[in-house]
């Protein structure tokens, strides 16, 4: 099978391009930070989603390369820490160009090369922040959101086609990356929810550390590209947080908030010290 890769140089898409590779696909791996190169199995062409015209160049590079792709697998994705107060509107946007509209830009690249083969799908990486809200992600969140409503629309589109559409809704894995990581400019040491900001992404940086193995995923991606038809969703998560997204879906909103709240941040309102220092995940 022949695969284009989005986000192919750290992370989930990293592993997951490896796995698929040793599963013995061809994949097309894109990323910023790609020059070029080549290994067996594995084109690493350089792409940014969020540049129209180096989507394209990366589309027919990728066409020239290996062929067509059987499947695209949209992992790139980038994470903003801070408050929603704080996060400015050009934050939002650029995480939104990245997780949600460089999906959307990609897939309109393949659709019409599949629709032309009768067939093909198309797997977007989703997250439990998709499903649920956590404190000082609520741009990640957001888009992650965008991702799961774009997807139930794009499956019923495509299914004349016999193109499918998977999402994939991971948990916490080991396999973040800093550079791809950023806080909020007006996460200051003077931000009113500076002290609850520390705790929170205290939290959320344990939990990473202590995530689910990166290459399982990838071998789980691997092996849904080998059934005969893909599920619309599949959650790759740990049972406590499968057990966040039931119970977010059963319990009354504001029942579930005080369980999350006091998860990530105690429970009870914290007042910003004078001179507070915030920690990003």
């Amino acid at each position: 099978m022949i695969i284009w890769l989005t986000g192919g140089s750290s992370g989930l898409g990293m592993h997951t391009a490896q796995q698929l590779v040793k599963a013995g696909h061809i994949v097309v791996a894109g990323a910023r930070s790609f020059h070029g190169d080549q290994q067996p199995g594995l084109f690493r062409l350089p792409l940014d989603v969020t540049d129209d015209a180096g989507a394209e160049a990366f589309a027919e590079q990728a066409m020239l390369l290996a062929g067509p792709p059987d499947a695209l697998v949209q992992c790139a994705g980038i994470l903003m820490l801070g408050s929603c107060e704080e996060t400015r509107v050009d934050e939002y946007r650029r995480i939104l160009e990245t997780d949600f509209l460089g999906m959307v830009r990609m897939n309109s690249l393949v659709l019409p090369i599949m629709r032309e083969k009768g067939k093909g799908r198309i797997i977007m990486f989703s997250s439990i922040n998709g499903l649920l809200g956590i404190p000082f992600q609520s741009a990640y969140t957001a888009a992650k959101h965008a991702v799961e409503g774009y997807a139930e629309c794009l499956s019923m589109e495509c299914k004349p086609f016999g193109i499918e559409v998977c999402l994939i809704e991971p948990g916490d894995h080991r396999s973040g990356s800093d550079s791809y990581r950023y806080r909020s400019a007006g996460m200051t040491d003077a931000s009113p929810y500076a002290a609850e900001f520390a705790k929170g992404t205290a939290v959320i940086h344990r939990d990473e550390q202590g995530g689910s193995d990166p290459d399982k995923l990838g071998r789980k991606i691997a092996k849904l590209l080998g059934r005969r038809h893909l599920p619309l969703r599949k959650r790759i998560a740990s049972p406590d947080q499968r057990l966040a997204v039931a119970l977010h879906r059963l319990l009354p909103g504001n029942l579930n908030s005080r369980i999350l709240r006091s998860y990530y941040l105690g429970g009870k309102k914290t007042e910003a010290p004078a001179h507070s220092e915030g920690r990003n995940g």
